[in-house]
């Protein structure tokens, strides 16, 4: 899964921008979906699929930068950088398992008894029972502050990792 260069630059920059918007859209997406059933409804078999690119996304970013971490004069800035982007695989493990689950659920409890007979979440609301639902709220809730956490620090020691020359001398952050 080794990655280098496409058409002259690091592929490692262009599969982080690719993390850095779907890792933040597929955790906002989880949690709106959790909270309300109408979102879910219309998202449908679309909040899975997201955060399955999500995931599948981020090995090819971690080996990608795992080649430019190669390329580039070894300071402390990369190396942080390095290890950070190893930490968010599992979350983006948990936002894909999260997301198929919460589909799975609503697509069960959704399902007509019988056929003809209609049914929607609001009606399955005794079915699913309340203290689940704020349980798979919160679960959603913490995972996608976690990724959104990881995904912000391992974005900011990039940054710093590739900007830290343009630091004033007398001037530490």
């Amino acid at each position: 899964m080794r990655t280098t260069l496409y058409d002259g630059i690091p592929t490692h920059v262009l599969f982080a921008h690719f993390v850095v918007v779907l890792t933040p859209l597929t955790a906002l997406a989880l949690v709106v979906c959790a909270l309300w059933p109408s979102v879910m409804r219309r998202f449908g078999l679309t909040l899975p699929a997201l955060a399955l690119v999500a995931l599948v996304i981020v090995p090819f970013t971690t080996s990608s930068g795992e080649w430019l971490e190669g390329q580039v004069r070894e300071n402390s800035y990369a190396e942080t950088h390095a290890e950070a982007g190893h930490n968010l695989l599992p979350w983006a493990v948990a936002l894909f398992v999260l997301a198929a689950a919460l589909w799975w659920v609503y697509r069960r409890a959704t399902a007509p008894a019988s056929p003809g007979a209609a049914t929607t979440w609001g009606q399955v609301g005794d079915g699913v029972r309340m203290p689940l639902r704020v349980a798979a709220v919160l679960v959603c809730l913490g995972v996608a502050v976690g990724a959104l956490v990881e995904t912000y620090d391992i974005g900011h020691s990039g940054a710093k990792a590739t900007w830290h020359k343009l630091e004033s001398p007398g001037r530490s952050r």
